[in-house]
């Protein structure tokens, strides 16, 4: 019985523990140089009219039904 709740609760610590590691990617990091040119390029995009013509909608076709075959 000792034995069960030792394993329960290491178990428990174990989970608990793994619980506070944090996730991130490798590449995640910050870089001020970085983020200065995206938001210069997103400035740029934001003042540059651009012209975006609607796209043109397909034409509807009928649908076909099921055809009958004489029994």
């Amino acid at each position: 019985m000792r034995r069960c709740l030792t394993i329960g609760l290491a178990l428990a610590a174990l989970c608990g523990a793994s619980t506070l590691a944090l996730a991130r990617p490798p590449t995640v990091m910050n870089s001020p140089g970085y983020d200065r040119r995206l938001q210069e390029s997103r400035s740029q995009l934001g003042s540059s009219p651009t012209v975006t013509e609607p796209a043109s909608t397909p034409e509807v076709k009928p649908k076909r039904g099921k055809k009958k075959h004489p029994n």
